[in-house]
This record gives C-alpha cells, sequence and structure tokens, in this order.
C-alpha cells in the first residue's frame, strides 16, 4: 500500500514543502527512510513504532519504506515524526480517505504518542499559504504561531491518537483563533526605563541620536559608570517594530527554537547580550546544518557585547561583513543560505587594563602602552563601522546620592523624539532600500549632508589638530545629519558638527 502525506521543512529562514511517501510492502520487517534524512529523521523510527503502538495501533510486521521529496535536500529535525506515522496508519486504512493535498503534518512524536513541539512553525505556516495549502496540524503549545499567518486553518492537537481521530471524523476541533497581533507602541511595556539613569546627560543624549539615526556605539568608562545600565533601556528608545519587521524577526526566532511559551510573536525589538566567551560561529550563525546566530537574533534590534576587549579578535572580526552588508552569508558545498542581520551594535569596554583611567577618585597603574595594546584589541577596520564612541565618565557621590533639580526623562519622551526623526528619514529615503541615516553611502552623503563653509572648517580643524583620521569624515556627517533631524531642521549647522565630533573619542588613539 501507498500513502502520501504533506509536511514541510525549514531551510535558512526560509520553509518549502516535502512530501512524506510511505510504501508497505511484503517482506522482512525492514523500516528504511530515504531522501537524505539526518540523524534525527532516521531515528524517527524507533519513535513512531512505539507511539503507533502506545496510541492503541498495531504496527505492521512488513516492509516499510519512507521517502522524503524533494529528495536532494537535506532533511533535518523531528518534525517529520507525525506525517511518517500518519502515512504508516493511512497505508493500513487505520484512517480513512481524505484529501490529503490540503492537509499540512508537523509534529514530533513521544514514545506514548503525544505531540511534542517543533521548530519553524511560522515559516511552514507562511510557505503553505504561497502553495495553497489551506490546513495545518501541529502539537497544541505550536499552534498560536502557526495561527498569525491568515487565510490558514490551524489545529493544535495533543496526541496521535486525537489526530487519528479528527482526521476520521470521530472528534470534532475547531481550528486556532488568531487573536490578532498588536504591535502598536501602546501595546508596549518595558520594565526598564532611562528615567532610572542617574546622571550621565551627556551619555543619554548620545543613545538618543544612536537611536534616531540607527548608528552603532561603543561607551568607554571605568566599572560602575553605567555603560550596561545605559545599553539595556537603548531598547526602549527605540520606534516601535512594523509588522513586516515583526513578521521577519519572529520568522527568526521561529527557526531558532525561541516561541515555545506563549509568546508567539515577536512586538518589541530584540535585546541580545552574548558572554564573551562566545564563538565566532555562536555570533554568527552556521554549524553543520546552518542556524541563526546571534547577529541574526539581534535582527532589527540591538547587539550589546560588554567588555567587549575580553571577546576573541577572531569573534569581533566577523562581524564586520553583517555591519556592512546587513545580512550574513552561509555557503555550504551543497548550500547557500543568507539570514537577515540588520541590527545596533553596542559595545561597552573599560578605558585601561585596569579601568581607573580618567577616574575622578581611584589611580591608574598602566602604563601607556598597555593602555594602546588594550585598545588595539579591537581593530580599526571593526571601529571604522561604529558611527558613535562615547566617554562614560564615573559617577561622583553628589550625583547618586542628591535629588535632581528636575527629573529625569523616560524612555517615553524620548522615544518621540525618536520616532519624529526616524519619519522624517523614512521620507527622506522613500523609494530606496535605505532606512535610517547610518546606511547612507557615499551618494546620499553627498545629496544630503551638504554643509557650509563654518562646518567645514570646523571638520577640517578636527581632522587636522585634534588628530582625528579621514576615515571618520563620513561618520561625523551622519551623525550630524541625524543631529539636525532630532531638532527638525533640514540644513546642517556648524554645531550639529561640533556635536558631532565629540562622538569620535577613539580615533585619536588610533
Amino acid at each position: 500500500m501507498l500513502s502520501k502525506i504533506i509536511s514541510s521543512a525549514v531551510n535558512g529562514i526560509d520553509a518549502y514543502v516535502v512530501n512524506v511517501e510511505v510504501y508497505i510492502s511484503s517482506g522482512l520487517p525492514v523500516f528504511s527512510t530515504v531522501g537524505l534524512p539526518d540523524t534525527a529523521v532516521k531515528e524517527s523510527k524507533d519513535r513512531v513504532v512505539a507511539a503507533i503502538r502506545n496510541s492503541g495501533f498495531n504496527f505492521p510486521k512488513r516492509k516499510i519504506t519512507v521517502n522524503l521529496s524533494p529528495a536532494d535536500i537535506k532533511k533535518e529535525g523531528s518534525s517529520f515524526d507525525l506525517p511518517i506515522a500518519l502515512g504508516i496508519l493511512l497505508a493500513e486504512e487505520k484512517i480513512k480517505p481524505f484529501d490529503a493535498s490540503k492537509y499540512c503534518f508537523l509534529g514530533e512524536l513521544a514514545l506514548d504518542g503525544s505531540l511534542r513541539p517543533v521548530k519553524g512553525t511560522l515559516p511552514v505556516a507562511l510557505s503553505l499559504r504561497k502553495n495553497g495549502i489551506e490546513r495545518i496540524v501541529t502539537p497544541q503549545i505550536n499552534a498560536t504561531e502557526a495561527a498569525v499567518v491568515k487565510d490558514i486553518e490551524v489545529y493544535g492537537l495533543k496526541n496521535l491518537s486525537e489526530v487519528v481521530k479528527f482526521l476520521n471524523r470521530e472528534k470534532v476541533i475547531l481550528p486556532e483563533k488568531s487573536t490578532g497581533i498588536d504591535i502598536s507602541l501602546d501595546s508596549i511595556t518595558h520594565e526598564l526605563d532611562f528615567s532610572e539613569v542617574k546622571g550621565q546627560q551627556f551619555a543619554k543624549r548620545a543613545l538618543e541620536i544612536a537611536a534616531a539615526g540607527g548608528h552603532n556605539v561603543i561607551m568607554i568608562g571605568p566599572p560602575g559608570s553605567g555603560k550596561t545600565m545605559l545599553a539595556r533601556r537603548l531598547s526602549t528608545i527605540l520606534p516601535p517594530l512594523t509588522f513586516e519587521e515583526a513578521l521577519e524577526t519572529t520568522k527568526i526566532h521561529s527557526v531558532a527554537g525561541l516561541l515555545y511559551s506563549d509568546k508567539s510573536f515577536v512586538r518589541s525589538r530584540p535585546f541580545r547580550s552574548p558572554h564573551h566567551t562566545v564563538s565566532d560561529i555562536a555570533l554568527i550563525g552556521g554549524g553543520t546544518y546552518p542556524k541563526p546566530g546571534e547577529v541574526s537574533l539581534s535582527h532589527n534590534g540591538v547587539l550589546f557585547l560588554d567588555e567587549m576587549t575580553e571577546f576573541h579578535r577572531n569573534v569581533l572580526e566577523v562581524l564586520r561583513q553583517p555591519l556592512e552588508d546587513k545580512v550574513v552569508c552561509i555557503s555550504r558545498a551543497k548550500n547557500s543560505l543568507v539570514f537577515p542581520a540588520s541590527f545596533m551594535l553596542v559595545g561597552a569596554m573599560n578605558p585601561c587594563p585596569c579601568g581607573n583611567l580618567g577616574h575622578p577618585d581611584k589611580q591608574c597603574i598602566c602604563n601607556p602602552y598597555q593602555i594602546m595594546k588594550y585598545r588595539g584589541k579591537i581593530s580599526e577596520p571593526l571601529l571604522d563601522r561604529i558611527d558613535i564612541h562615547l566617554e562614560v565618565p564615573a559617577l561622583k557621590i553628589s550625583e547618586l546620592t542628591d535629588e535632581p533639580s528636575q527629573p529625569a526623562e523616560s524612555s517615553s519622551d524620548v522615544r518621540k523624539r525618536v520616532i519624529n526623526a526616524r519619519e522624517i528619514q523614512i521620507g527622506r529615503f522613500r523609494g530606496s532600500k535605505i532606512h535610517s541615516n547610518s546606511q547612507m553611502g557615499s551618494k546620499q552623503i553627498k545629496k544630503y549632508c551638504q554643509i557650509d563653509s563654518e562646518s567645514k572648517n570646523i571638520l577640517r580643524s578636527a581632522i587636522e589638530r585634534l588628530g582625528f583620521s579621514a576615515r571618520a569624515y563620513d561618520r561625523i556627517l551622519k551623525v550630524s545629519r541625524t543631529i539636525a533631524d532630532l531638532a527638525q531642521r533640514e540644513e546642517i549647522i556648524s554645531s550639529d558638527i561640533a556635536e558631532a565630533i565629540q562622538y569620535r573619542n577613539l580615533d585619536k588613539y588610533n
């Protein structure tokens, strides 16, 4: 007997349809799976046998061949357990004939027949809609995630026995209802707030500029000055995700298996903070079966590297390509994948090995060579891709203990200005692939960052007298453009240039 069941698999962050063909013939009891299965797929036969028997069905003692088509693409994961089991039961006529071309089945089987969650349900549901498949049967915990997609009926079931009863029309199960997706500004609440940060007005201003223009930031300051506290609050002043951004971000998190809880849709911008012992593959993505790394999980959000100089040099260097291209390209002998990686990089580091350089109360014990070697751990090509270099000085005791004369601005107040600046940029770059000032190329800089003679003189003086390199020129113009946008001005004035120059602190050390 031959049966055909439709399933699906993920390749990168997109999915494709997989036809599961089961053929049961006379012969010695053998269970073989073909179609480039990985180890997890090959092991599915043991799970399928136990699940079928523990669900109250007899397992056929004949030759069983399972083909996963297309056969030239590597199949991985445990999501084929359910369709393989259903294919066997359909071939054995334990399931009444039904229109299998309208159903897609996903799910890992436990030995008792219960359904366990799988990765990548959202990309699968999106691909089914494009292929005209109307219904998808998933583990119950994945149903809410799949129901985000319109025009697809999603059935979240608990076990194999329940799936068989549903297909035999012995049990009525209603499709999962999508509760709708609200990613508006009012629907997002943050536990952290900018008003909680005492002092550091200069740093707050710099982060507001970074958020408004999508600029990368590196913060330099002694331990305890508030670098991490500031970085963790940066996402609270970023504009809300658009629906398209939220959908793409959710697809990445779904493929990575981060949507198993009640969180079925990413509504706020991601904030990722990997430890400094992270490997280059974990950061950038890849592996034997390529998966998104931290840079892709930070897509449309913030990637924070605390103690940046403690990261291995090769780990930091792999950031150069995604910072420039906004994607990660992973090539293998038989396949090439592209993962989105448009994120804001925020780094934090001490000013010297001991951390006390510039501290008002503590003495630095490092010599100039040690300081130069320490800062040299971050290469010039990487530093060149960071627009804002921000000094975060140690706070005075009075700043910590005294009540401020005016209450500190909340994240919502700052975010309103950031959103206004971003709207100006969206209008400016409409029709292009550029969405913020930080993404401008030389053509856009020449068109939108024109400055007067006074501003040119200030820039020339900074390059010649303060030791800034010529490579900082474009970065200063981009930041100046953002400062002008925050002020709702079309032209860039000299004070914008002067302020942007202050944010190139590390250039004078290179």
